[in-house]
């Protein structure tokens, strides 16, 4: 698309226009946007235009359009991240640090989209703005708390989007919508002028319907920025030039025991299909992945309470009843549970580096199940009815717990799509997109039209 623009195979405004009115005929049913920024878009695209047409260099994703979940900050909107509260503040002065890099290179913002309430959520029903749809059956969850962020680009609406990912929430919408996903390493992409929801374990990430794009969004957006202290001095390292170099010598493995014990059928044969394009059958262990998962349950409860402290105390009716309960056990909760639940954390974290002197890839389902209906509440597993919300999140929680990079690649079956993570050493982005491109070269994870 970028290429066409700047060679004048077509137009910026008209690339624009074609989404915009592609998000007016689709979106009542999927309902991804909640916000649409048309007048922002089609005067930035115009302004492409004329930057071409007077021989201005134009930037590498120039005239391609993107949309950002709304807990990003959007000049002139409010960051309503998905609550019925912050619709109320006022409107964003300034865009937030990843929408002003993709915006630098040329990409055109369409507007903001659909989310779990404060993204404490896996299914993508908002309370507030409705639920957002999978694109590839209207009856079924697109996953959260980025719903709105994996249900366009699925659908077509948007390119490229952005997401937020605290225990699943980029790889979860990902999978269920049959969409590439990537989870960064924590600290990698600045969260500058983005609502928080956990902060020691908030990520941002791009999705997209191809492994390049989804590297090319990500290479963009890399660089320290103050705003965030977490966000790390490490240098840009590029990983689009790196995709042709294959998984030739990689040491890949399958998580198997918690990773494979509680997945359907549905979802180990995405692994297997994975694992054979990418030409292993090696199977490890990751010990205490369960700790993991529970140890970040316990981080997020306390955070995120405590955050929301004041929210809750004057404002508790205005929440989602779902929300707001989970928000309530984590005030509950003893201290001493928080403290223990970061030990777990750093031994964990040991624990995985000790396993990846041995293996530079692992291969692990991102969601047990393809998605659900939407207003489905259970779900069968280990032949045990258990609530659906948490456990979407089950092979998310514990890799998000360490900070780990992960893309999720899109497998379909006979039916609907499910996910499949590849999972990396901090900092190693490049190993996660190679595999994912890999896969894909082969056939095997590929984004269908919706």
């Amino acid at each position: 698309m970028a290429a066409d623009i700047r060679e004048g195979v077509m137009t910026a405004e008209a690339v624009v226009t074609g989404f915009l009115q592609r998000i007016e005929r689709l979106n009542p049913a999927i309902n991804a946007f909640t916000d649409v920024t048309a007048g922002r878009a089609l005067a930035q695209a115009r302004a492409i235009d004329a930057s071409r047409a007077a021989g201005a260099p134009l930037g590498p994703l120039a005239g391609v359009p993107f949309a950002a979940k709304n807990l990003f900050d959007i000049a002139g909107l409010p960051t309503r991240a998905g609550s019925k509260i912050n619709r109320e503040r006022a409107p964003a002065g300034r865009d937030a640090v990843l929408i002003e890099r993709l915006t630098a290179a040329g990409a055109v913002l369409l507007g903001g989209l659909n989310m779990g309430e404060y993204a404490y959520d896996f299914t993508g029903e908002n309370a507030h703005d409705g639920p957002c749809r999978n694109p590839h059956d209207l009856s079924r969850m697109a996953g959260g708390s980025s719903s709105g962020s994996g249900a366009a680009t699925a659908a077509g609406l948007a390119p490229i989007s952005l997401g937020s990912d605290t225990n699943g929430s980029i790889r979860v919408p990902s999978s269920l919508c049959g969409v590439f996903g990537l989870k960064p390493t924590y600290g990698r992409l600045p969260r500058t002028r983005s609502f928080p929801f956990c902060d020691s374990l908030d990520h941002l990430g791009p999705f997209a319907r191809d492994v390049t794009d989804l590297a090319m969004a990500y290479d963009l957006m890399q660089g320290h920025d103050a705003g965030d202290p977490a966000c790390t001095r490490q240098a840009v390292e590029p990983t689009v030039p790196t995709l042709e170099h294959g998984v030739s010598g990689l040491r890949i493995a399958i998580a198997g025991g918690y990773f494979s014990t509680d997945a359907m059928p549905e979802a180990q044969a995405a692994v297997a299909a994975v694992a054979q394009a990418l030409g292993t059958s090696r199977v490890i262990e990751i010990a205490g992945a369960g700790i993991a998962r529970a140890a970040a349950f316990l981080i997020t409860n306390g955070e995120s309470s405590a955050f929301h402290l004041a929210r809750l105390q004057q404002r508790a009716d205005d929440f989602d009843p779902e929300t707001r309960d989970r928000f309530l056990a984590g005030a509950l909760q003893p201290t001493a549970w928080y403290l223990q639940a970061q030990r777990a954390r750093r031994w964990f974290h040991d624990e995985m580096m000790r396993l990846f002197e041995t293996v530079d890839l692992i291969i692990a389902p991102a969601t047990p199940c393809v998605a659900p209906e939407i207003g489905q509440k259970t779900m069968e597993l280990r032949r045990e009815t258990v609530a659906l919300r948490p456990n979407l999140g089950l092979f998310t929680q514990p890799i998000s717990c360490i900070g780990l990079p992960v893309a999720a690649v899109p497998v379909f079956g006979d039916g609907l799509p499910i996910g499949v993570q590849l999972i990396a050493p901090p900092w190693r982005e490049d190993l996660c997109l190679r595999a994912a491109h890999a896969v894909a070269q082969a056939g095997v994870a590929t984004a269908r039209p919706a």
